[in-house]
């Protein structure tokens, strides 16, 4: 059975960039985007060395886990959705906006929309390049969905969260195109807002998704989304308020009848009814078998057991052994535990 990772992972601490799975107060952090900049001026001509040093520990870490598809653990984004934010044309981050984002889960200032929503120049592209130079095993590129974008940005221009999500497919799908031309073969959107807002992901959320990879008709690109049901402001809360059971079951055989190959689910902080998983009797399911924000170790034994019970209602090839999502509030130390314990119960299902 393959493995993968979400997205974020541990920073090295020599990485002096903000980290909002670090900042005080979590993601209650009021000004979330003000330091960055700052922040890079201040690594000067070597922040290119510095980051490419901490791809490369990353990489070699998720190796050594085990991991077959990897990604750079997003090292150069305070957040995954406001770096992908500062390359679109239209985002202003000098304005910011007091806004209450995650359906009342924390509010913050955040950069604004004042104008059309357009692709800047090619940015992931060189990323992709310079990580995928480290490994023989692919790596992928995670960027943030059009309906994500929407509820975690404020807005002055577009008159509806679907107009601007559409322009923001578009822009997406350009920056994408352009990874596929130089060779990327696994690109995941992450919509999380598609568990804790179905209907409108029903409505329109799904069909943006689809805009993203429009045109992609490569065979051997996978189209992956990730849909996570809610993130802590700190490691091993419990209470942390998360989406509706439900909402997979909502929104899963519209996925199943979409363009999207592999659609990436929590499992491991909140068990699901697996009968979900035989709505999806095309996609690939990425199925979160480790918490990501519990400091407690799972057992091999706990990992097989679940993986067992999934493939009592999906194939073995359709399932991909990952974390619930991105690793960023765990120590190092404790990221390679629960992935390699991951990758030897996962190995067993070959």
């Amino acid at each position: 059975m393959l493995t993968t990772v979400i997205g974020a992972y541990p920073k090295p601490d020599y990485l002096k960039i903000t980290d909002w799975f670090n900042a005080a107060g979590g993601t209650d952090t009021a000004n979330p985007t003000k330091l960055y900049e700052d922040e890079i001026k201040k690594m000067g001509v070597d922040a290119e060395t510095i980051f490419k040093k901490a791809a490369a520990e990353v990489i070699k870490d998720q190796l050594d886990c085990g991991i077959d598809i990897i990604t750079d653990g997003e090292i150069k984004r305070e957040n995954y959705i406001h770096y992908h934010c500062r390359h679109l044309n239209g985002v202003d981050f000098n304005t910011l906006t007091e806004k209450v984002a995650r359906t009342g889960n924390y509010k913050c200032w955040l950069p604004t929309i004042t104008n059309k929503i357009s692709a800047t120049d090619p940015f992931l592209v060189d990323e992709w390049i310079s990580n995928q130079s480290l490994s023989d095993k692919p790596v992928k590129v995670t960027i943030p969905g059009p309906m994500t974008i929407t509820d975690t940005i404020a807005n002055t221009y577009y008159k509806s969260d679907e107009e601007m999500g559409n322009d923001l497919a578009i822009a997406i799908n350009i920056e994408i195109k352009r990874l596929v031309d130089v060779g990327c073969k696994y690109i995941q959107v992450d919509e999380p807002l598609f568990a804790r807002k179905p209907e409108n992901a029903l409505a329109f959320g799904i069909e943006n998704l689809e805009k993203c990879f429009e045109g992609i008709n490569q065979n051997d690109v996978e189209k992956i989304t990730h849909i996570c049901c809610g993130y802590p402001d700190k490691l091993d809360a419990v209470d942390y308020p998360k989406a509706p059971l439900d909402s997979y079951k909502k929104i899963a055989q519209s996925l199943d009848n979409s363009i999207i190959d592999s659609v990436s689910i929590e499992d491991a902080h909140r068990y699901n009814d697996l009968t979900l998983l035989k709505d999806y009797k095309q996609t690939k399911v990425i199925f979160g078998l480790i918490k990501i924000a519990s400091s407690k170790i799972e057992t091999v034994a706990e990992i097989e057991n679940r993986i067992q019970e999934a493939l009592n209602f999906i194939s073995k090839e359709q399932l991909i052994a990952a974390p619930d999502c991105g690793l960023g509030h765990l120590s190092r130390e404790l990221a390679m535990k629960k992935l390699k314990i991951m990758s030897v119960a996962a190995k067993k299902f070959y």
